[in-house]
Order: structure tokens, then C-alpha cells, then sequence
């Protein structure tokens, strides 16, 4: 038995930053490409394009910006708030998981549920 969490920021009841969307923020700047960047997360390109427009309209500023281009495609990175956002959410987010764990540990050490872990 395992314990599993999931984090996400949301402002007037909608996410605007969890997880996922913060690694496709991330996938999106490594690779210079929301395509690329969904190709990677196993996702449509739609629904990349989609979550991040959404963060974007719920946050009320731009996470990316993008360059249409001729034959060889367009390209996207991260705009600097998008890098702050993305920076933030990682500062609070790193060691939560290890904090839950050890959480867990302390509430259900010597149980039956521990012992089967």
C-alpha cells in the first residue's frame, strides 16, 4: 500500500497550474514546440494547446509565446512569467511528496495497512 497526492493551484474554483500542466509548460520549453512538447506528454496537440490557453485566460497573462512559421512550423517557448510561474509552482511543490510520505508513515506505522505496504 502506497500513499499518492496531487497538487494544483486554482483561482476562482478552475486550475490554473498543477503537475501535469506545469511539466507541459516545461515539455513546451525544452522542446521549442507545443507539438513536440505533446508528442512527448501522448497527448493532441488540441488539448496541449487548450490547457495551456486556458492557464493563460485564468491567469490573465501569457506562459508562452509563439512564432508562426513558413515550411518549417512555428515554435514556442516559455515568456518570462511563464518561467516564474513554472519556478514557483516547482519551489512549492519539491518535498511534498517525501513530507506526505513520512506522514503517512508516522499514521499508520505498526498497522495492519503498514505491514502490507
Amino acid at each position: 500500500m502506497q500513499i499518492n497526492a496531487n497538487f494544483w493551484v486554482e483561482k476562482d474554483g478552475e486550475v490554473v497550474l498543477s503537475r501535469w500542466r506545469v511539466a507541459l509548460l516545461q515539455a513546451i520549453d525544452e522542446s521549442g514546440s507545443i507539438s513536440a512538447a505533446a508528442e512527448r506528454m501522448g497527448i493532441p496537440y488540441r488539448r496541449a494547446w487548450d490547457r495551456v490557453h486556458e492557464c493563460e485566460e485564468r491567469l490573465g497573462l501569457k506562459l508562452i509565446d509563439t512564432q508562426t512559421g513558413g515550411l518549417g512550423g512555428g515554435g514556442a517557448q516559455l515568456t518570462r512569467e511563464g518561467t516564474e510561474y513554472v519556478r514557483r509552482f516547482q519551489h512549492f511543490s519539491s518535498g511534498l511528496d517525501e513530507l506526505i510520505k513520512d506522514r503517512f508513515r508516522e499514521a499508520f506505522e505498526g498497522t495492519d495497512l503498514e505491514k502490507r505496504s
